[in-house]
């Protein structure tokens, strides 16, 4: 048992003891005296520990089933296109910091309306995306049979990495399901 086990333990021991004393004295105290009114103070202190308790015993319960693992490209294995998309890279805050996309794997939240959908596409070898140029890419899904229905031919969206738009593109054309 760790030491902030114990403390926790010896509080709320103390805390009942007090209450069922509390309890006591109310009992012979006499009706509408100040000791009773105290008394019945004592009682109340153990109100709060009731939770803690009940919060202990739910997390002592066994778990029917473990947590699902998040879903991630990393699992999904190799590069399936799900969409051919138009992508133009927003100028920066910073000048120095506009500069053209190089070669790699690029991962982001492709955002319709208020709905994000997680995605990533490459920049080839020996290639850069020049910002504010409209380029052609594919797009593959982490969730594509949830997030094809939110990108016909033609939709508009936003690309977002981290907390910052970085791009705007649009569909180019729903790429079909490889089998």
């Amino acid at each position: 048992m760790t030491t902030i086990q114990s403390r926790r333990k010896l509080i709320v021991i103390i805390l009942l003891c007090v209450a069922i004393g509390g309890g006591l004295v109310r009992h012979y105290a006499q009706r509408g005296s100040t000791t009773r009114d105290i008394a019945t103070l004592l009682m109340v202190l153990w109100v709060p520990i009731i939770g803690n308790v009940i919060g202990w015993l739910i997390g002592k319960l066994p778990r029917r089933t473990p947590p699902a693992e998040p879903v991630s490209f990393d699992a999904a294995g190799a590069f399936t296109p799900h969409l051919r998309i138009e992508l133009t890279l927003r100028p920066t805050a910073l000048l120095s910091h506009n500069v053209p996309l190089s070669e790699g794997e690029y991962r982001c939240a492709l955002v319709v309306g208020n709905q994000g959908f997680s995605a990533r596409w490459f920049v080839p070898q020996g290639e850069v995306l020049e910002r504010g140029t409209p380029h052609a890419l594919d797009v593959e899904l982490l969730t594509p049979d949830t997030a094809k229905a939110h990108f016909p031919e033609g939709e508009a969206f936003r690309v977002l990495v981290g907390d910052s738009f970085i791009a705007d593109g649009r569909v180019l054309q729903p790429r079909a399901a490889h089998i």
